[in-house]
Formats: structure tokens, sequence, C-alpha cells
């Protein structure tokens, strides 16, 4: 009895969505939210974030920013009611007043996106719906605070806990790889071919992670190739006609591309989990690989060196390699951290400079963003911990002799950026 029963009631419940659904359509979208807001059923409510994700969908980009404004204006927080929640929380530390409190100084909106993301796809809509609102930002800086709950709410939803490290290779979906192919931002995948060369021999690997809610969309990938030594440039890792090697000859995993796939996701870091994550599968798949490399770009060697007044487009490839070397042990911005963020994310997760190099992308935008210098970060598993304390409280840059060296043998103009 209680089998049929529950088919009865989900029958009335699909009817009464379907009823509720016609009655709202015509509604304006901030009736809808507010309706959202207020319902207290889980059928009415699913029907309402459906029917709101497909209006904005339908927005266009006026019509988009307005919905913006009115999250981050109407659906404020309460000054007043939130500063005398505090008040009496400082009074009365109670659990009843931490409560209320914490339910004072939360806007109206946080509980809107959290009842917006309940239907099918509605975690990607509401990444795709943050992707929109950091377009608008630069011109429109009030709309901050809805992007900090945004940014929020995604850190939570996708925290390390919820990812999915999944193996993508030849012969992963093709949908997947067609992703793989779009979503490179280091080193263009110019056609499947391209694409197969870094996935298909023995001696290469990609990884991704995927989010339950977003099992066809990767969030970040990493392309590792396995080798003899440190590799020394980016045209030997991806050169067409090479020799392919059995992975159980490598002794080395070299890193040269990590490439974030939802814009809607920026600020939320994953780059430090799917590093060490990926160095932990390797060790348990080919334990004989005792070196942890990178091959990264320098993006903002250029444009450093335009700013400071030492770029030399006829200088050496020498020289541009001993300016590279000053630029990531010396360039800071104004926290005082390195200024390359390639640099910052590797040194805060505890990898050294371990080795500079010329010459090492000669393609069109290596070229243009750091004069065609690469750079090895090392990440050495007896010393990552502490060379992550060392950046993280004293923004200490380790790096190799070597590098030091180098970066000690050219002189820098002190014009101030």
């Amino acid at each position: 009895m209680n089998f049929f029963a529950d088919i009865l009631s989900s029958l009335f419940d699909r009817k009464l969505g379907l009823a509720n659904r016609i009655e709202d359509d015509n509604k304006p979208i901030d009736d809808l939210c507010q309706a959202l807001l207020s319902s207290r059923g889980d059928v009415s409510g699913m029907s309402l974030a459906q029917l709101i994700l497909e209006r904005y969908a339908d927005l266009d980009d006026d019509d988009k920013l307005a919905w913006f404004l009115l999250l981050a204006n109407d659906m404020d927080v309460p000054a007043e009611v939130a500063i005398a929640a505090i008040k009496a929380y400082q009074d009365a530390p109670s659990a009843k007043n931490y409560e209320a409190m914490t339910a004072a100084v939360e806007p109206a909106r946080l509980q809107l996106i959290r009842r917006l993301n309940q239907t099918h796809d509605a975690t990607a809509k509401l990444v795709a719906m943050r992707e929109d609102l950091i377009r608008f930002l630069p011109e429109h800086p009030d709309l901050g605070k809805l992007n900090v709950d945004f940014k929020h709410l995604f850190a939570s939803w996708f925290n390390r806990g919820f990812l999915v490290l999944r193996p993508i290779n030849w012969s992963s979906p093709a949908h997947i790889l067609e992703k793989i192919i779009t979503y490179e931002s280091v080193h263009e995948i110019e056609n499947w071919d391209d694409l197969r060369r870094r996935l298909q021999p023995d001696d290469r690997r990609c990884f991704a992670f995927f989010h339950p809610a977003m099992p066809d969309e990767p969030l970040i990938f990493v392309e590792v190739a396995l080798t003899k030594g440190t590799p020394n440039s980016i045209q030997s890792v991806l050169l067409e006609n090479r020799d392919a090697m059995a992975a159980e000859k490598a002794d080395t995993a070299a890193f040269y591309s990590i490439s974030n796939c939802q814009a809607g996701l920026a600020g939320i870091s994953f780059g430090n989990s799917l590093i060490k994550t990926v160095v932990q599968h390797l060790l348990r798949e080919l334990p004989q690989i005792r070196n942890f490399v990178t091959l990264s770009p320098i993006p903002g060697l250029v444009k450093w060196l335009r700013e400071t007044g030492n770029f030399d487009a006829d200088a050496t490839a020498e020289t541009h390699m001993k300016l590279a070397a000053h630029y990531l042990l010396n360039a800071k911005h104004h926290r005082g951290q390195p200024h390359d963020p390639v640099a910052r994310f590797h040194l805060n997760n505890g990898a050294l400079v371990g080795a500079v190099h010329a010459n090492a992308d000669k393609s069109k935008n290596g070229m243009a963003q750091s004069c065609g210098v690469m750079v090895n970060y090392r990440y050495d598993l007896s010393r990552i911990s502490e060379n992550h304390e060392a950046f993280a409280n004293q923004q200490t840059v380790i790096a190799e002799k070597s590098v030091k060296m180098l970066a000690a043998e050219i002189e820098i103009t002190d014009r101030a950026i």
C-alpha cells in the first residue's frame, strides 16, 4: 500500500507543479524570485527555480544587468537588523542569538541562489550566470557584493571533497575531447591530430577534475609529459614526429599545461589540489618516477620589461633568459609577492624555481609574452611543505643556485612601476 501511495503522491505533486507552472508563466521574474523565496513546497520550488533559470537564459545583456542589480540592491543585508542582531549576540552569545545573527547578516540573494540550485543542470546554469556577472563587474563595481556571494557559495559547492579526478585519453568520449580542445588555454590544440599526439602515446597523460553536478564539463585539466630528464622547450614536448617511449622508462613527470575551463568559477582554486592528486596517482601507477616539474610560461615578463624600461626586442636569447631569471626572483607586485601569476601559483604550492630556458616557446604567443623564455618549477616532494611555509609567511622565492646566478648577471633599471 505504501508503494502505491508513493506513486499517487508523486503523480499528484507533478500535476500540482504543472498547474503552478502554468500560473507562474506570465509573472515578472522579480515576482518569481519572491515566490521562490517564500515557497515551502519542494515541487513548487523546483518548478519556480526552473522557470527563473529559463527566463534568465532568454534575457539580453541589458535585462541581465537589471537582474543582477535587483539581486545586489533589493536583496541586500538589512543593515539595521544585522547590527541589532550582532549587538544582541555580543551581549549574550547564546546559540539562539548566534542563529539569529547568522540569519540577519545573510542577504536574501544567497538563499535565492541556493533555491535556484535544485533543478537539473542548475549548477552549470548558475556557473554560467556568474560568468555573465563577471563581464559586468569592470563597469559596475556595485555588483561586487553579489560576486562575493556567488564565490562564497561556489567555494563550498566545489570544494575538493566533491571533485572527481578522471584520466582523459584518446578513448574518452568525443564530447569531452572536444571540450579539451576548446578549453586549452596555454598551448593551443590545433586539430584532432594534435590532440591525439597529446593523449594517445604511452608517455603522455591528461587528468581533469569533474563535479557530480556537471559530469560532462571539466573544471580544470592538466597535461603531463613523461620524460627522461627535465624538458627544456615546449617544442620538444609537442614535436609532431617524436619517438614516444614506454612510460615505465620515464623518470620525470612534466606538467606542461594547466587550463581552467569554467570562467564562472574564477577565483575558486582547483590547481593546487589537482597537482597534488595527479602526483599521487602517478606515483601509484609509475613508482619509478622521482622528479615532478613543470614547463611553464612566464606570461608577465614582456609587459613588466616594457613597464620598467628594460625591454629590448633585439636583445640576445641569453639576455632574455637572464632578464627572466631576475624577473622571477625579484619583480614584485604591490602585495610583495612575485609579479608573475604563474610563479605565485606554483611557489605557493611549495615548488621552487628550478631552471630557466631560452627559445623554449617559439610560438607567436610565447614570443609575445616572454620572448620565448620558459621556466621549470620543481616539486621536491620532501620540501613542498617547507617551501610553501617560507613563501606564505616570508614571501621567500626558493630557487636553484643556477637561477640565482643568472639573475645576478643582468642589470635592471630602478624605475618604479
